[in-house]
């Protein structure tokens, strides 16, 4: 990639900076705190914090003039090599700025997440999202050569016309490297359709919230997956999918995949929908929000937003409340539980709560059953599998040709049933025998 994103880790040293606007500063503050979160999980060394409280930010520096110059002298004088602006540059800006100080590397936001989802993706299919996204964040901010990309897209019409500059060269690069990149995410897409087919034979689970809430210890802890638990950010990246058996007659698939935070590039939005929208198809989604960070109201807003396009009912949720082992003193606990009366409180790493957890998952599994009376012929071996492997307080009735069975069943799994399967569905009308 570009040396934009060429973050080394404990050699950069970094000034980051803000612009707050009016009546926001008290938010700006907070996220310039998590921008140096972010910074020193990239493994770079935070030197300053600079915020700029402006009416507006400046369409051509970002900062004033006379900031601009202030962050170019604090430069020299801390000898840093890296400035990080906690909103999005756009590509008229990010070159002003450079121009203006030659000495430093500058990167937004954006910019460094799409770093540290880099350096975090492991599997092929992250891999190929976060390059798509990275490419299509690049594409308006060409600044050198891209012909490393040769190889990537298969030497095919890499060699300009006459007339085309190095630029138009390098942008068709990547407009190749983008098109094939999207190509084969739809091929692993296809795959996890499959993967999800045979996982949507039983009750699914997932875990979302603001990355570092706990998500991966809560897995941990209820499956022992061994999925990494680091106090990062985006420390889990990769979705993680467990069978978990609640109890004798319960048993789920549990999902845990990258968290949310404020300002997260579009590019990565777009490129990550298909496991977004994997997270958003489970039958139960369990929020879980860090209540020792005094913005987890915040978090939740973050966490609502980013799904809000998948239209999620709110009945499929439940919200959790993690780490209440660690609450700083002077938070009144029993206020939140007031104003968050259907949530469930826990420690996931002290193992706390983690009952209530099951237990409410099992209520919502059974409640979403529905009571079913259905005829099956003996010979349909497979059809008859499935009943005793997915139903629950099954009565089975034998004659000589056919089975009755009274059982309950979620209704996916009895929506499902009815499209591969022949039965008669005595329920429907109405019969007892």
């Amino acid at each position: 990639m570009t040396e934009l994103l060429s973050v080394e880790a404990a050699k950069e040293r970094a000034i980051l900076v803000a612009i707050a606007l009016p009546g926001q500063k008290g938010a700006t503050e907070k996220s310039l705190t998590e921008l140096q979160r972010l910074t020193e999980t990239a493994g770079a060394e935070v030197l300053d914090l600079i915020l700029q409280s402006r009416p507006q930010i400046d369409k051509s520096l970002y900062l004033g003039k006379g900031k601009l110059q202030l962050l170019k002298l604090t430069c020299e004088e801390l000898k840093a090599d890296l400035v990080i602006f906690d909103d999005e540059l756009t590509p008229s800006q990010q070159k002003a700025i450079q121009r203006q100080i030659k000495s430093v590397k500058i990167m937004d936001r954006s910019s460094l997440i799409l770093y540290i989802f880099k350096q975090h993706a492991k599997t092929r299919e992250a891999k190929t999202q976060v390059e798509l996204a990275t490419l299509e964040y690049e594409l308006p901010r060409l600044t050198r050569q891209w012909t490393h990309l040769e190889r990537q897209v298969g030497g095919i019409n890499v060699r300009g016309g006459m007339g085309e500059t190095q630029i138009e060269i390098d942008r068709r690069l990547i407009r190749q490297r983008i098109k094939k990149l999207k190509e084969e995410l739809e091929k692993i897409s296809v795959q996890r359709d499959t993967q999800r087919k045979f996982r949507d034979q039983r009750y699914n689970v997932s875990l979302v919230g603001y990355t570092n809430a706990g998500k991966s210890t809560l897995m941990n802890q209820l499956t022992e997956a061994g999925v990494l638990v680091k106090d990062k950010l985006f420390a889990t990246l990769d979705t993680t999918v467990r069978q978990v058996q609640l109890d004798k007659q319960h048993t789920i698939y549990l999902s845990d995949t990258v968290g949310f935070i404020q300002k997260l590039p579009h590019q990565l939005v777009a490129s990550f929908r298909s496991t977004l929208q994997e997270t958003a198809a489970a039958d139960l989604l369990l929020k879980i929000i860090d209540i020792s960070d005094g913005d987890f109201r915040l978090h939740i807003k973050t966490i609502n937003e980013t799904l809000a396009n998948f239209e999620i009912p709110s009945k499929r949720y439940i919200s959790i409340f993690n780490k209440t082992d660690i609450i700083p003193d002077g938070v009144n606990i029993s206020l939140i539980k007031k104003e968050f009366p259907d949530a469930i409180f826990i420690s996931a790493a002290r193992g706390i709560g983690l009952d209530k957890i099951i237990e409410i998952i099992i209520q919502r599994m059974d409640s979403d059953a529905i009571n079913r009376h259905i005829r099956v012929q003996n010979s349909d071996g497979k059809l008859i599998a499935q009943l005793h492997q997915f139903g629950k307080n099954i009565q089975v009735e034998k004659c000589d040709d056919w089975i009755d069975f009274r059982l309950r069943l979620d209704e996916e799994l009895w929506n499902r049933l009815k499209k591969e399967y022949v039965f008669e569905d005595l329920s429907a009308k109405g019969k007892e025998n």
